[in-house]
């Protein structure tokens, strides 16, 4: 359904998508994911084994299953984050979609084009028929790229995450390949 053997470079006005290159990349990498911001927000832990962190990505290249391709700011020539396309659900031909932007990369329009990078990419390359993703609810930037390149609210699961006291909703949020065909039309 989707093979993912061959990891690509895709070039955009500000961003490159590209394969990992973890030596050179992992400083950069390491800023991302030790940012509070990033933590809270992906509702990751701040517990981190460089050692293992490191071997992780060392790995991603090799996958046939799923795409991690590093998101590289054009302008400064240096990892920002990553965009991910993973777990398959062969029943619905879907994947799910994952972005992380870490601090040298927000509020520049990187995350959005990303997005939108990623999105036409798998619609153009392979036959699943969504993709899908879950955004917490204190998330509203995020929200707002995922609408903006053609995701819709598909339900939402209430108090999923645990944060400083309060309880976060879920946003589970698809993109389905005639809706994404639609919005190109437009074009």
């Amino acid at each position: 359904m989707a093979d993912f053997t061959n990891k690509p470079t895709i070039p955009g006005e500000k961003v490159i998508l590209r394969p990992f290159n973890t030596v050179e990349d992992f400083p950069y990498l390491e800023e991302c994911l030790k940012d509070q911001e990033v933590i809270k927000l992906t509702g990751s832990s701040s517990e981190y084994d460089r050692k293992e962190v490191f071997k992780w990505y060392s790995t991603r290249n090799e996958q046939t299953d799923r795409l991690d391709l590093a998101i590289i700011d054009k302008t400064e020539n240096k990892l920002v984050g990553e965009v991910v396309v993973n777990s398959i659900d062969e029943q619905n031909q879907s994947m799910n979609f994952r972005i992380l932007i870490g601090p040298g990369g927000r509020n520049k329009g990187l995350g959005t084009e990303a997005t939108q990078l990623i999105v036409d990419y798998v619609f153009m390359n392979t036959v699943l028929d969504q993709l899908t993703l879950c955004v917490f609810a204190f998330n509203p930037r995020a929200r707002k790229v995922y609408e903006k390149v053609g995701f819709t609210i598909d339900s939402i699961d209430k108090n999923e995450l645990e944060c400083e006291g309060e309880w976060i909703d879920s946003i589970n949020m698809k993109l389905i390949r005639e809706d994404w065909m639609k919005k190109q039309r437009r074009y």
